[in-house]
């Protein structure tokens, strides 16, 4: 009998690495945007200020997508959340929208490197997310041996 994905030591390794290197980046990305770029902000013209307003606001968003997708998986993982109620709508990734590299190339490095580094984190999360649905089965086997034992008596 093969274990579901669920049950996978590497599987639970994997989401509490992306989930220590999510909050990282959160943090980083926290620490810049609101103090430590401040030199960087201030020497940009008007116009790509408001594009580095933007864009640290949808880096932090996100970031906070991935983390709750996260969250939820951790929640199976320890039996709080049962697998198929991970694949509500709601408790899934939702897809980035547009290609934050277009509007970042014009920041400063370091939030261009910030906003690269979480694209980066939500793709891969992303890929998680995408096969999630095909490792869980719609009822267990066991599940379904009861109901036909129950009709055939």
């Amino acid at each position: 009998m093969q274990a579901s994905r669920h049950d996978s030591i590497v599987y639970r390794r994997l989401i509490d690495a992306l989930y220590v290197e999510a909050m990282v980046l959160a943090d980083d990305a926290r620490s810049y945007f609101d103090d430590g770029g401040r030199g960087d902000r201030d020497a940009l013209d008007p116009l790509t200020r408001v594009t580095f307003s933007c864009e640290s606001l949808k880096l932090t968003t996100r970031l906070m997508h991935v983390i709750a997708w996260l969250l939820t998986q951790r929640a199976v993982l320890s039996g709080e959340l049962c697998a198929s109620a991970a694949l509500d709508p709601s408790r899934r990734l939702i897809p980035s929208a547009d290609d934050p590299m277009l509007a970042a190339a014009q920041l400063p490095e370091k939030a261009r490197r910030l906003v690269a580094t979480s694209v980066d984190l939500h793709r891969r999360v992303a890929r998680l997310d995408d096969v999630q649905g095909a490792t869980v089965p719609e009822e267990s086997p066991a599940r379904q041996m009861f109901q036909r034992l129950s009709m055939a008596f």
